[in-house]
């Protein structure tokens, strides 16, 4: 059928869920605005300093994006430098965002809004 939508791929549904788990959460999104903005690479300490959260609750979000794939951590000695993988979030997140597809027409037999229920 002509502009029909592919099926998703086995797995990614695997990826989509890490990437938007990654996403629910409003200081892993303000870590992942600052990376952007702030060159794309920064250390641990760097990226600390800008939260008013604890050491180890800053770790463990570092930790979230970084098992999603949307940070990358680079070892130079005792310092971690974490860098930005802006790729992978538009391919996750864009590419979940295109299966809505850019008409607001919804699929034949698809309903509009919740069900209404009406009063006895």
């Amino acid at each position: 059928m002509p502009g029909a939508r592919p099926e998703p791929k086995p797995g990614r549904e695997r990826d989509v869920q890490a990437v938007f788990d990654a996403l629910a959460h409003a200081s892993r999104r303000q870590i992942l605005l600052v990376l952007r903005y702030r060159g794309g690479r920064m250390t641990a300490g760097q990226i600390a300093e800008r939260f008013s959260c604890a050491w180890p609750t800053t770790t463990r979000h570092l930790h979230v994006l970084e098992a999603a794939g949307l940070v990358r951590v680079l070892k130079k000695g005792r310092e971690r430098v974490y860098r930005l993988e802006a790729r992978r979030l538009r391919s996750i997140a864009g590419g979940w965002l295109d299966w809505f597809g850019a008409s607001d027409s919804a699929p034949a037999g698809a309903r509009s809004g919740p069900p209404v229920r009406h009063a006895p």
